[in-house]
């Protein structure tokens, strides 16, 4: 009993500085002790832990209600706690966890407990694996679904391309898009790219896009998306100066954007330094070679390569060498089919394809360019060729916003059916002698 009250002190004294740690009410321990190491906990367990809640409670999923949560076992001197709501992480042989399990949601009895609880702010965070010694993250249920689908992590992406499934990758920068892809059983991968410059803040390059702009979308993007792995560009001026800056940046997008993963475009001495340096840090990294629009200054603006047999080359040597530095994917943009189907045969990790053909591991669009949601000059002239429109939602909005208009001038919106709010009766009679009496 003096194990246990030792230990909830520190549990609660170690949890309360931190912005979103995981918390349990009501823990019953045999032998605990615990040791705190920069903010995190790491426990050991000599006798049994369990924990349950004194009535069911809703989870951060919103789909699914949770009573019940039960040690799954002891591995490397750390306990694992299994339950629906789990939401935890490795890093470097100490556990961390998150979850929705906050001081407003949990009953009066564990309140006077207060136990292990802390308010968490980052419920909607994705960037925990599926396989670890807990429950692991739940997936949102696919809309119209009847069940939650399996999150998509690195391990998940590997063994897809072992079996040579196609891999399928879209770009979402908000959150209503991240919502269609994670309702898209088949997206596999969500890309956060920093073409939302261009796409959705109007600029002519993707060049001009902070690191700060990048979080603010991946978390919108990661609150939509439950499902998917997402990545996120580290943006021009982020990274190049040195490995350690490239950490910083990418660090940021894992603790600030919530995003599972990096992508780093180019293979330069310095950018592969920067990749090796990002992975041994414990960050997946996608690499990107071919076109590379961050390079446009030294390119010479928005050109595809690989046409020619040293460039060809040129192209294969960097994927190579970014696979060596660490990466699990690499990005092929604006080369030739046959090119990109050699340097698909000669690597070990996917290739996913954009303006580069059929053969690479997968493809990724994108959202706005494939389903032609922007219909305006500007965008026109930066949809490239390679880009199939699979909808023209576009077309569909413009003729919304024009009929509204319309309606509105006409003064046929809102109709009675759209308003719908009601005075009282006798109200409008009072009401119009309260303004006699004030003479208006």
């Amino acid at each position: 009993r003096r194990s246990s009250r030792m230990a909830t002190f520190s549990f609660l004294w170690a949890n309360q500085p931190q912005r979103g740690d995981f918390g349990f009410g009501g823990l019953g321990l045999g032998a605990l002790s615990s040791s705190l190491s920069s903010g995190s906990v790491s426990l050991s367990v000599s006798g049994s832990l369990s924990c349950r809640f004194a009535s069911s409670h809703s989870c951060a999923s919103r789909h699914h209600r949770c009573s019940d949560v039960r040690a799954s076992g002891v591995r490397g001197g750390s306990s694992g706690v299994q339950g629906c709501c789990s939401r935890l992480v490795s890093r470097g042989g100490s556990y961390f966890g998150r979850s929705s399990w906050g001081a407003s949601q949990q009953q009066p009895q564990l309140q006077q407990q207060r136990s292990f609880a802390s308010s968490s702010s980052s419920s909607s965070s994705s960037n925990f694996p599926e396989s670890t010694v807990y429950g692991g993250p739940i997936a949102n249920p696919v809309d119209g679904g009847g069940g939650a689908a399996p999150r998509v992590t690195v391990r998940t992406v590997a063994a897809k391309y072992k079996k040579h499934e196609k891999l399928v990758m879209m770009t979402a920068y908000d959150y209503p898009s991240a919502r269609l892809c994670d309702a898209t059983p088949d997206i596999d991968m969500v890309l956060v790219g920093d073409s939302v410059a261009m796409v959705v803040h109007g600029h002519d390059t993707t060049l001009p896009i902070t690191l700060d702009e990048m979080i603010v979308h991946s978390r919108a993007v990661v609150r939509g998306a439950k499902r998917p792995l997402i990545i996120g560009d580290l943006p021009f001026g982020s990274f190049e100066t040195t490995p350690s800056d490239a950490v910083r940046a990418a660090v940021r997008m894992l603790k600030e954007g919530n995003v599972d993963a990096v992508k780093i475009e180019g293979s330069s001495d310095a950018r592969l330094a920067a990749v090796s340096a990002i992975s041994d840090a414990g960050i997946a990294v996608m690499g990107h070679v071919g076109l590379t629009p961050q390079s446009i200054s030294a390119i010479g603006g928005f050109r595809p390569t690989g046409r020619t047999a040293e460039e060809a080359i040129s192209v294969l040597d960097g994927a190579k060498r970014l696979q060596d530095a660490g990466c699990f994917a690499v990005v092929l943009e604006c080369v030739p089919a046959s090119v990109a189907r050699a340097v698909t045969e000669r690597l070990s990790i996917p290739t996913i394809g954009i303006g580069a053909g059929v053969h690479t591991s997968g493809q990724v669009l994108v959202f706005h360019d494939l389903l032609g949601i922007a219909q305006h000059p500007h965008h026109a002239t930066v949809t490239p060729r390679f880009c199939k429109q699979y909808a023209q939602a576009g077309i569909v909005i413009a003729e919304g916003l024009a009929q509204y208009a319309s309606e509105v001038k006409q003064a046929e919106f809102p109709s009675d059916k759209y308003s719908p709010y009601k005075m009282g009766d006798g109200a409008m009679d009072e009401f119009q002698k309260l303004l006699a009496e004030r003479g208006e």
